[in-house]
């Protein structure tokens, strides 16, 4: 059988558990959501249906991280993640029609995150647009992920202790400093409108998956890296609104006010810090995310050929790197950060759902490879 261009063998990065897949998936997920809209949620549906949101979100990424833990060990894996797996299980004409909409969620994540780093850097410089600090940004993340790839990993690790030292700050905090807001009617939206915007916080998974074909062992490094990020992550979430709830903030204080979590905390500073890093390093994950899967497309000729091009002894998609970045452009200019936010779960969950029915009939046919 000759393998097919997405499983040829390529001069990756070999990267390892921690940097491959752990970094950028927990990373990606303690993001934009985590520390501007947790709040939010919480006093829109209040503590008991917010730690449902929390369960029922993680679960579905739990399943899928199953899924794809199955898959990765069972399969040989490639360039291009996610759309490598449902290709290779269900058949090209699957792959594309879930390969296009998948490097689209994962382009508008790049758009969705730069806008929430956007979106809290223009509270300390309200004389800048918010839509100029975002095209700024973007183009900053792009340099980086443009220059190397094992650069825009490593410097995740100082965002990693930045986000851990912010939670540090938050969790010893207290709400003195928490102006309070005048108990006001304000619409509160369905259940699965909060949903909606909740759920791109545990989308990560996909981060590390997209860089397949730079893991040295993925067999190994896949299933321990998504499901150890997904783990950790849910009981972060799961504590953030217990805390919130105890301090006994009204539901308009946690509604009106995104910064909440920064005005909570022992230092607030930590949290800002935290924030950028977490917002800037799940922008670089997706950045690195997004050309890897068209460049598979490419490779596929489900896209232009000329798309597939690596450049450098790491083949780096270079081309596919600036398309990406110009949708995450688009998304910057014409989207807001909770519209955005729905979209990629329309999306994500449309992912998340193929990637299991992958699962599931190599399972029912008994491919021997399984």
């Amino acid at each position: 059988m000759v393998p097919s261009p997405t499983t040829q063998k390529t001069k990756g990065y070999q990267f390892g558990t921690f940097q491959g897949v752990f970094t950028p998936n927990i990373l990606t997920i303690l993001g934009v959501i985590m520390y501007l809209r947790f709040g939010w949620v919480l006093g829109q549906v209040g503590l008991p249906q917010t730690l449902f949101i929390v369960t029922l979100s993680t679960a579905i990424t739990f399943l899928t991280a199953l899924s794809i833990s199955q898959m990765a060990t069972n399969a040989r894996m490639g360039v291009g993640g996610a759309y490598h797996i449902i290709s290779r299980s269900l058949g090209p004409q699957a792959g594309a029609a879930i390969g296009i909409p998948l490097f689209l969620a994962q382009a508008l994540s790049i758009a969705f995150y730069t806008a929430g780093f956007a979106e809290s850097l223009g509270m300390m410089f309200p004389e800048y647009p918010v839509r100029t600090l975002g095209v700024i940004a973007l183009g900053g993340i792009t340099l980086i992920a443009y220059f190397s790839a094992d650069i825009a990993l490593k410097v995740q690790y100082v965002i990693m202790a930045a986000i851990a030292l912010s939670l540090v700050s938050f969790f010893l905090g207290s709400p003195a400093d928490v102006p309070v807001a005048a108990d006001s009617s304000f619409l509160r939206l369905p259940f699965w409108a909060v949903f909606a915007v909740f759920f791109p916080a545990v989308t990560g998974i996909l981060s590390g998956l997209s860089l397949s074909g730079d893991l040295k062992d993925p067999a190994r490094s896949i299933p321990r890296g998504t499901i150890g990020a997904v783990l950790i992550s849910y009981v972060i979430y799961m504590s953030i609104p217990l805390f919130l709830t105890g301090l006994g903030l009204s539901p308009s204080t946690l509604i009106e006010d995104a910064f909440v979590m920064q005005k909570v905390a022992r230092w607030d500073i930590l949290v800002m810090a935290g924030l950028w890093g977490a917002t800037l390093s799940s922008a670089v994950g997706s950045i690195l995310g997004a050309p890897r899967t068209l460049q598979a497309l490419a490779r596929d000729h489900v896209v232009p050929k000329f798309l597939s091009r690596g450049y450098g002894s790491k083949n780096e998609p270079h081309l596919a790197l600036f398309l990406s970045a110009l949708i995450g452009l688009s998304g910057i200019l014409a989207g807001s950060l909770d519209s955005i936010a729905t979209l990629l779960t329309m999306f994500f969950l449309t992912t998340y759902g193929l990637l299991n029915l992958s699962a599931a009939v190599e399972g029912m046919i008994q491919n021997p490879s399984w």
